[in-house]
């Protein structure tokens, strides 16, 4: 196969794509460094954030499982309760209207302004992170999933009843199969924000020592006027976020691509 066959196979662009653009930017960013003569700790160049990031790889990389792990204590915190509370939810109209206001209020308070709160309840530091981050992760579970068994096709509905099918059977066999594609993309929104939650609540923490994350690492960085070592810990966490998303997508495409048309080769 020939280079422009390639290039027009779709799961090859989907790579290409961002790639080319992703390399075209960094070779323009490091260009307007060396060109405009910007001094490292105003921006630091590309190469020089490679070179920070090889030098402090493993004192990062240890940070980066630190936030890692309060990200996915807090994602799975908040997919089992906001399952939960969906599921509860679908079962009462009343329930619904009742409790999920509250659900949008916990989303719309600024995280930064409870998270010392909570830190001060919690004694153990690690469960006050993950306590934070939940809080940031669940509403996107919530309202999706809640959609997503609310969003039932009416004839199938009525073939349900047609055939004087239960609550738990109209639950298990209509309402969730129906949901599953609204709850993963809850997943791939509540993914990335658990790990925003995470580094806003060692921000606001300010936890260091041996077990301090990436948030630590970034704030020491700032302090110092190490740029690009602080930019090399951005540039982790991006690609975290990143990894997080391609994972729940991947997630997805596992669970229904055999089935819902959302999923499936096209």
């Amino acid at each position: 196969m020939t280079p422009a066959a390639l290039l027009q196979q779709p799961r090859v662009l989907r790579v290409a794509a961002p790639l080319g653009v992703g390399v075209l930017f960094l070779l323009i960013w490091q260009l307007v460094v060396e060109v405009g003569h910007i001094p490292s700790y105003l921006l630091p160049g590309p190469l020089l954030i490679a070179q920070a990031l090889v030098a402090h790889a493993p004192t990062l990389f240890f940070a980066l499982l630190m936030t890692l792990k309060v990200t996915f204590f807090a994602f799975l915190a908040a997919t089992l309760l906001g399952t939960l509370a969906a599921l509860l939810f679908a079962q009462s109209r009343w329930l619904e209207m009742s409790l999920f206001p509250y659900a949008v209020m916990l989303q719309v308070t600024p995280i930064v302004a409870i998270a010392p709160l909570i830190i001060i309840w919690i004694k153990n530091t690690e469960l006050a992170l993950v306590v934070c981050a939940t809080i940031i992760a669940i509403f996107p579970i919530i309202s999706n999933t809640t959609l997503g068994l609310n969003s039932v096709s009416g004839n199938l509905n009525n073939l349900f009843t047609l055939y004087r099918a239960s609550r738990w059977q109209r639950l298990v066999r209509l309402r969730i199969p129906g949901a599953l594609p609204y709850f993963f993309g809850g997943l791939r929104i509540s993914s990335g924000l658990a790990l925003i939650g995470a580094v806003v609540a060692e921000f606001v923490a300010g936890t260091g020592g041996q077990g301090s994350g990436l948030a630590y690492q970034i704030l020491q960085s700032g302090y110092n006027l190490q740029i690009p070592e602080m930019f090399a810990a951005l540039i982790l966490l991006t690609l975290a976020g990143v990894a997080l998303f391609v994972l729940m997508v991947l997630l997805s495409k596992l669970a229904l691509k055999n089935w819902h048309e959302s999923a499936m080769d096209r």
